[in-house]
C-alpha cells in the first residue's frame, strides 16, 4: 500500500445549497402527491430537514415517542447512537402538529410507531423516500449544479450555510456561536 501522501484524496462532493425559494417549491411539490398520507408526510419530513438540519436517516428513524411537542424538542439519535436534543420553534411545532393530525384523520391505526409514516402506515424505507424526493426535484424544476444532483441531504448543508450567512450578516460572534450549530448537526469533536 503506497503511504497516504502519494494516493491523492477523492475530493468531496460539493453539495447543492437550495434556496428558501426551491424549499418552498420542495414542499408545493409535496403536497401534489397523489396519495393524501405520502404528500402529508413529505412536506412535514422536508419542512422538518429545513430548519433543523436533521440527516435523512436520523428523521426517518424518529419515533413518535422521540418528539416532544409540548416541550418543544426533538430527541435524535445520530451516528454513533450518539443522543442529541433539537430544539423545535414555535413554527415548526404547529406544522408538525398539523402533521400529526393528519396522520390521526389518515391512518389512525399506524403499523409501526415511526413518526413519519408512509402511505401504508409503516416506516417509510430510504430507498422509496430518495426516490420520492428525486421526482419532487424534477417536479419543482430545480436541477443539480456542477454536474452532480441535489440530495435530500443538502437540506443539512443548506441550513448549516444559511446560518452562519445569518451570523456574519448580523455581526455575530461567529466563532463562539459556532459550538451551538455543531452541537445541533450532531456534530462531535
Amino acid at each position: 500500500v503506497p503511504p497516504a501522501p502519494l494516493v491523492p484524496a477523492a475530493p468531496a462532493p460539493v453539495p447543492s445549497l437550495y434556496s428558501p425559494p426551491e424549499i418552498s417549491a420542495l414542499i408545493h411539490a409535496a403536497g401534489t402527491l397523489a396519495v393524501p398520507l405520502q404528500a402529508a408526510t413529505y412536506q412535514a419530513m422536508i419542512s422538518l430537514l429545513a430548519v433543523t438540519g436533521l440527516r435523512t436517516g436520523e428523521a426517518l428513524a424518529l419515533d413518535v415517542a422521540d418528539v416532544d411537542l409540548d416541550a418543544a424538542l426533538i430527541t435524535v439519535c445520530g451516528k454513533y447512537d450518539r443522543t442529541r436534543l433539537v430544539p423545535l420553534h414555535p413554527t415548526t411545532v404547529t406544522m408538525l402538529r398539523g402533521y400529526r393530525a393528519r396522520c390521526g384523520q389518515l391512518c389512525p391505526a399506524p403499523a409501526s410507531p415511526s413518526f413519519f409514516l408512509s402511505a401504508t402506515g409503516t416506516r417509510p424505507f430510504p430507498s422509496a423516500v430518495h426516490a420520492t424526493f428525486a421526482r419532487l426535484l424534477a417536479r419543482a424544476g430545480i436541477n443539480g449544479r456542477r454536474g452532480r444532483p441535489p440530495r435530500m441531504h443538502d437540506l443539512r448543508h443548506s441550513l448549516a450555510v444559511a446560518t452562519l450567512t445569518g451570523w456574519y450578516r448580523t455581526g455575530a460572534d461567529v466563532a463562539a456561536k459556532m459550538p451551538l450549530l455543531s452541537a445541533m448537526l450532531g456534530h462531535t469533536g
